[in-house]
């Protein structure tokens, strides 16, 4: 592809309506889509599979620009190719409504597969889609077949290589070879601050090349034949992930052209107008974009319809594989799937949690076979290997069961990519103090309300002897605070299981808060089964109740604990659980009362994690029972003890309410 009149005009119209925007919001970063739309356009005009008529074709390629703070080169890519984004979307860049905000958004925006900005993190997604294709392709690829064929590509910044969590994605990406991973690197040396050198000089080749990847260099960003032969060598390798180098000049064209001024705010009318007379574009219109730029991206239904006939003789040869490949797409579960989900008996002994978290698993990945995921190096704590299933490794093999190494961010970031590609259940695990190594991420989920379940175990100071390092405190109730995300934290077994048929049914993330330590299997009847559900119940009830012991987690048993002993005093008692405040909250205020009673009804709450956010529970008239300090090294239900999380405490805290009525 050499640089003819036509590439440069559906280039440069590119560059500036993606300045033009900028401009006209007065908002947003004009220096990225300037240098960059060369490599955008010869990927998407010469390379990318897609169909701007369905943007969520499923053998489409996939594209992330996960430099997000150029999205004004994205929306004119997605204008251009013909997605339905019309001009007036780009006019309002960056307003109230738009489908054009600044930054991509999953979900808002035609044809954006992931929500960037935060850098690092479309880097990690596209590791996970990479992932997902390369499963999907192993399980229902047949010869004469390839149902599941793409690749996917994104564009990185200076920014995203410094950011710790690309660095875990492209370790495991070059450590598991996957060769239809392909990344172009804006390489333009400029950040906020200034040049990259202030804080950024390390050798990327070099670094790449050690994690496994397959590198190469394009000398000049605007050289469009070089980019063209890169990506073809790229698609070629199939063993390595690829990154090509390109060399750009940041605000290319611009009188502020290679400097940081150019990076985030707008060029200004008099060097907007500088830039398209250096250009050779008409400086005195807006938005312009000649009829030939309009005609230049050959897109359609051509590749799809290529696909949809190699489907309906895939599906004639393999009816059964093509029935299994529609169901996964479109995120649906096998009928009866509830039916594997264990049921727990005091016959089965006091278990933690995690434990009976890791059964369930095993359970219900008999059944569904496109749930996906592991843990961060905790598998024998953590509980989430599925036995018997193969593990996803170097190579060809692609299994259900997924070594992350020591990466929560990258493990975060990843498992987002492999949900926003379909097809797949994602589920990761870890310590619940090591979620906060992958909040940006399960933060973005929640943004997208893509489904990824999170198994934190090790959930308190119940922890014990590995001391306040590991204890968490503050997570669970930061956890909560995500918009979005719903956060269940069982007090038995059969609570496990509910909390998992909650979150394999959610159409949005879910956190699984699981004990380390043994919890009795509760006796319940149908109160859980119904009461889960909605978040919270009544657990254990006696007539007229005085007071209302509310828990969640490992403390549900301590209140029965507690509960016995009241009782033993003639003090009548209700044991509340609430093993998810998103989904209680979410339930009318009538059963809300139902299941609190009246504020008049003395509350103690217990939880072992901070008390902030319990005080609505508890009321004016209330006590809450938590932990607001770091905890400490001992068995864990010393630790317990001597912070009061205990019966004995319990009991006395509802003694003290009731005597000063």
């Amino acid at each position: 592809m050499a640089n003819d009149n036509l590439s440069t005009t559906t280039i440069n119209s590119l560059r500036f309506l993606a300045a033009d925007a900028v401009e006209a919001a007065n908002s947003g970063h004009p220096g990225l889509p300037l240098g960059a739309a060369p490599m955008a356009y010869v990927l998407w005009k010469n390379f990318l599979k897609h169909n701007p008529s369905n943007p969520n074709w499923v053998d489409r390629d996939r594209f992330i620009l996960s430099a997000g703070h150029g999205s004004a080169l994205l929306y004119a890519l997605l204008h251009l190719s013909g997605y339905n984004l019309p001009l007036e979307e780009l006019k309002n860049f960056r307003q109230w409504g738009s489908k054009t905000p600044g930054h991509p958004e999953f979900g808002h925006t035609p044809g954006v597969e992931t929500t960037t900005g935060p850098l690092g993190q479309g880097f990690a997604n596209g590791v996970g889609m990479a992932m997902a294709e390369r499963f999907l392709a192993e399980r229902f690829n047949k010869p004469d077949y390839p149902v599941v064929d793409h690749f996917t590509y994104a564009i990185v910044s200076d920014g995203d290589l410094m950011e710790g969590i690309a660095s875990e994605a492209a370790s495991l990406a070059g450590h598991l070879g996957l060769g239809k991973l392909i990344y172009l690197y804006d390489n333009n040396r400029i950040t906020i601050d200034g040049s990259t050198d202030l804080a950024f000089s390390e050798d990327v080749e070099k670094r790449f090349d050690a994690y496994g990847w397959h590198v190469m260099r394009v000398k000049d960003g605007n050289r469009i034949d070089e980019i063209e032969a890169a990506i073809g060598t790229a698609r070629a390798e199939m063993n390595r992930p690829s990154i090509i180098i390109v060399r750009t000049e940041i605000g290319y064209g611009s009188p502020k052209q290679g400097t940081s001024s150019v990076h985030g705010e707008p060029l200004g009318a008099e060097a907007l107008k500088a830039t398209k007379e250096t250009l050779g574009w008409p400086a005195e219109k807006s938005f312009h974009v000649p009829e030939e730029a309009r005609g230049d991206f050959e897109t359609g239904d051509g590749a799809e319809n290529e696909w949809n006939d190699l489907f309906e003789h895939y599906a004639e040869q393999c009816p059964e594989l093509a029935a299994e490949f529609n169901r996964m797409m479109a995120g649906q579960l096998p009928d009866g799937w509830e039916n594997t989900v264990p049921y727990f008996t005091e016959e089965d002994g006091p278990m933690a949690t995690r434990a009976s978290s890791g059964k369930v698993l095993n359970s219900v990945a008999g059944v569904i076979e496109n749930l996906v995921g592991g843990s961060a190096d905790l598998e024998p704590s953590n509980k989430t290997f599925q036995s018997g299933k193969p593990v996803f490794t170097p190579g060809s093999n692609a299994g259900q069961n997924i070594h992350f190494g020591v990466r929560e961010h990258a493990m975060g970031g990843i498992a987002n990519g492999m949900a926003l590609h379909g097809g797949i259940i994602p589920y990761v695990g870890t310590f619940l103090i090591f979620s906060d190594y992958m909040r940006a991420s399960i933060r973005l989920a929640a943004l997208m309300q893509v489904r990824v379940i999170y198994v934190f175990t090790h959930d308190s100071i119940g922890v014990g002897e590995d001391g306040p390092t590991h204890q968490p405190i503050e997570q669970t109730m930061s956890l909560r605070l995500i918009p979005g995300l719903t956060v269940l934290r069982p007090a038995d077994a059969n609570e496990t299981a509910e909390a998992w048929k909650i979150a394999l049914s959610a159409n949005g993330p879910v956190a699984l808060v699981l004990t380390r330590q043994k919890l009795p299997v509760l006796e319940s009847g149908d109160a859980m089964s119904e009461g889960c559900p909605r978040g919270g119940y009544v657990l254990s009830d006696s007539d007229d109740p005085q007071a209302v012991l509310v828990a969640t987690g490992s403390e549900v048993s301590l209140a029965l604990e507690a509960q016995k002993l009241l009782v033993a005093e003639k003090i009548r008692t209700r044991v509340v659980s609430i093993p998810s405040r998103e989904l209680f909250e979410q339930q009318s205020e009538e059963y809300r009362r139902t299941v609190l009673l009246s504020p008049e009804v003395p509350k103690v709450v217990a939880e072992a994690g901070v008390s902030t956010g319990w005080g609505c529970y508890a009321g004016d008239g209330g006590v809450v029972i938590g932990i607001d300090r770091f905890g400490a090294s001992a068995p864990g239900q010393t630790v317990m003890d001597k912070l009061g999380l205990n019966a004995s405490n319990v009991t006395g805290k509802v003694k003290e309410l009731l005597s000063s009525k």
